[in-house]
């Protein structure tokens, strides 16, 4: 069943590229369908889903596909990967409802999307490393087209600089890839996670990490490796940046715990410390960049720097294992999973309200808005329900990871509470940023920004009522990541 979930976009992708004469309402409604279908397919996978032993994955299917080098179609789930494919079902549903109203190419817009989805799809559920490098660099190409041909904006420059930074990066990722074959003889994820190949191996176990790293940095993306991340966002179209902050993103915060830190565990204490830096860093340079912005779009892109800072610095204290608790070392890994999914969520709805900007008054300078809460005022809740959700309020699941995050982190390495700034600097330039659309006068694209439509309200309120369900009832999402969190934090201490 999980690789019927994972190529069934694939399919009607295949279908909605070659079928020229479909009506464009067709294929818009096709994308919807083939995208509810993903989300109720990803429920039942929740719903019948077990914690695996340690050392297996749930719902696993392996089949050789090249034999010489060791390489097979390998899958499966654990408590690290199962809410990442349900955050990826989710906002792609989110972004072919919205995309109902768009008329330039829906076919090929709603073809690229699907095949899109079965990259994240793909590269979350991969139990071997060529798999996993297969659909990575397939998720470059896919977003690359998706600014390309529906951006505004200097959209090719902007898709031609994503895709320079992420391919370079991807490179990176396979040098290092490469690295883990040689030692091992094997690129299957569970073998390389149960026998790492480079323990005690010093200088050729760092720079195999190094590589790792640097290619999971740009897709993250952490300072200094985040100058690609605003033009990308600012040009997309506003799909192309929901599934950008909300899905892609976690492909690099994702091979941290997937695969750094299990397969190379010696490294990656000795690196903990520079990774807890960055991490640091990236919090509080995202968020002092974000205040400065007075682009609704960039604002929130930088934002994203900040969010994923956050789970950069869990991951580096994860590995900081002398005197420090292991159920707190536990607890930041736990943490960090939860703040991708609702970074997601969260920040998928964000763009998406830009976005609803973008289509009445063409820009997202906030100056020229202001007073929108007496002119659009279903849009001014949502749009206010995101802020407060994505700056940590209780209530959210921003709140949930962030506690874990920093309660965790705090426990191992003291010196982590630096980063509590960034939520203080989140919170200000929120405020200021509801403040500037909301509140005062009309500005002078007021008048041209009527209130949410059912397709954008449909599109954005599920992903708002599920960053609030977790803030209010996490047990559910914590019950599966909890156990995978601990086999993470096990193998780094090994």
């Amino acid at each position: 069943m999980l690789s019927l979930v994972i190529f069934l976009p694939l399919v009607a992708a295949v279908v909605l590229a070659v079928a020229r004469g479909l009506p464009d309402a067709v294929a818009r409604w096709a994308w919807v369908g083939v995208t509810l279908v993903e989300v109720l397919l990803v429920g039942v996978l929740w719903a019948r889903y077990e914690t695996p032993a340690a050392g297996t994955l749930a719902f696993d299917e392996q089949v050789e596909w090249i034999p010489g080098l060791g390489a097979s179609y390998h899958v499966g789930l654990d408590g690290l990967s199962l809410p990442l494919m349900a955050l990826t079902a989710v906002v792609f549903a989110a972004c072919a409802v919205y995309a109902l109203r768009e008329s330039t190419r829906p076919r090929s817009q709603a073809a690229l999307f699907c095949f899109l989805q079965t990259t994240c799809l793909g590269l979350f559920a991969a139990a071997d490393l060529i798999v996993f490098f297969l659909f990575f660099d397939l998720s470059i190409v896919g977003m690359y087209f998706a600014i390309a041909g529906w951006g505004h904006g200097n959209a090719q420059r902007s898709a031609l600089q994503f895709f320079l930074y992420t391919f370079l990066g991807s490179l990176a990722l396979l040098l290092g890839f490469i690295g883990l074959y040689v030692a091992s003889g094997t690129f299957d994820m569970v073998a390389l996670a149960a026998d790492p190949p480079l323990v005690g191996t010093g200088v050729t176990g760092g720079l195999v990490l190094a590589a790792v790293l640097v290619g999971l940095a740009v897709k993250t993306p952490t300072v200094p490796f985040h100058t690609w991340l605003p033009p990308a966002h600012t040009d997309a179209p506003a799909v192309g940046s929901a599934v950008l902050a909300g899905v892609l993103l976690k492909m690099g915060t994702y091979g941290f715990v997937r695969i750094a830190m299990p397969m190379l565990p010696d490294a990656w204490r000795s690196f903990a410390w520079v990774v807890i830096a960055v991490g640091v860093v990236s919090v509080v340079w995202g968020a002092l960049v974000a205040l400065a912005q007075t682009d609704l779009k960039r604002m929130v892109a930088y934002t994203s720097v900040n969010h994923m800072g956050y789970v950069v610095v869990a991951v580096g204290a994860a590995g900081v294992v002398g005197g420090s608790a292991e159920e707190a070392r536990a607890l930041a890994v736990t943490g960090a999973v939860t703040q991708m999914v609702s970074h997601g969520l969260i920040t998928g709805a964000l763009f998406l309200l830009a976005g609803v900007l973008h289509r009445r008054a063409g820009t997202y300078e906030m100056s020229r808005f202001g007073g929108l809460a007496g002119a659009a005022p279903r849009y001014s809740a949502m749009f206010a329900v995101a802020a407060f959700a994505s700056l940590g309020l209780p209530g959210f699941s921003g709140f949930v990871a962030e506690v874990q995050v920093f309660a965790g982190s705090i426990a191992a390495v003291p010196w982590t509470a630096v980063a509590l700034i960034g939520i203080l600097l989140t919170a200000a330039l929120f405020l200021r940023a509801l403040q500037r659309l909301l509140t005062g006068s009309p500005g002078e694209m007021t008048a041209s920004v009527c209130d949410v439509r059912g397709s954008e309200l449909v599109a954005v309120a599920p992903l708002l009522v599920l960053a609030t369900l977790i803030g209010v009832l996490p047990r559910p999402l914590l019950e599966v990541i909890e156990p995978a969190a601990q086999t993470v934090v096990t193998l780094v201490g090994r």
